[in-house]
């Protein structure tokens, strides 16, 4: 980014950071919350059944998205890679929190904190078995359509490379969940379906999003089409 200026380079900086901080946040969160189930009915055509820890992970693959179309497969990578340390840091937390002995005052105490994060080991792992495996399959698809369609049909190489990595997500997680006797077996033909579709249905509807943002790091960085930012740590 050799044309771009000083106050340009700390704006891509700021912007990437925010974009992380994002993913992070909604990545964590979502280890932390995944024992509540709730149910959606969808206008009268589906009830979805699902975990609450669904609703900001769609957020993740939404942002790797765009920091693969405007940043690039390395800084997509590299926040992929940031969430991973996020999540243990967060099971640190977790499992000191729930090792100090609560007061006799405490609203909360031992035994309900240990009922509601309990599972966050079993959750950490399956999940970031999942991750792993999701998101770099989504930004290997996502710039795999990039180079086939020269840059072109951005909502292709979303929707495409999304819908892939949400199965494998969807299945890897609720498969490693059940075999460590969390989620009954009987359950998991109904949550990997209601899973994977509300996550396509997330990521369809998620696609103006996805334009919106581009469009606003272009223009606001003077990129060409199919160009992406790079920059230097300053």
């Amino acid at each position: 980014m050799t044309r771009h200026s000083l106050k340009n380079q700390v704006r891509a900086q700021q912007s990437y950071m925010v974009l992380a901080a994002l993913f992070i946040a909604s990545l964590v969160v979502s280890n932390l919350i995944f024992q509540k189930f709730f149910y959606w009915d969808f206008f009268g055509i589906y009830t979805f059944e699902i975990s609450v820890g669904i609703l900001p992970y769609p957020v993740t693959f939404l942002i790797t998205d765009i920091i693969s179309e405007v940043y690039g497969k390395k800084k997509a990578n590299l926040v992929v890679t940031t969430g991973i340390f996020a999540s243990f840091f967060s099971l640190l937390i977790v499992y000191t929190a729930d090792a100090v002995p609560a007061t006799i005052w405490s609203p909360i105490g031992n035994s309900l904190l240990e009922k509601v994060f309990g599972a966050t080991a079993i959750a950490v792992f399956a999940s970031m078995v999942a991750y792993l495996l999701a998101q770099y399959i989504d930004i290997q698809l996502f710039h795999f359509w990039k180079r086939l369609t020269k840059g072109r049909h951005l909502w292709l190489r979303n929707n495409f490379s999304t819908f892939l990595s949400q199965f494998v997500d969807t299945f890897s997680v609720l498969f490693l969940l059940c075999s460590f006797g969390k989620i009954d077996w009987d359950l998991f033909g109904g949550l990997l379906l209601s899973g994977f579709l509300f996550k396509v249905l997330v990521a369809a509807m998620d696609t103006p999003f996805l334009y919106a943002a581009v469009y606003g790091l272009r223009k606001l960085f003077d990129l060409e089409p199919a160009e992406e930012l790079k920059f230097e740590h300053v």
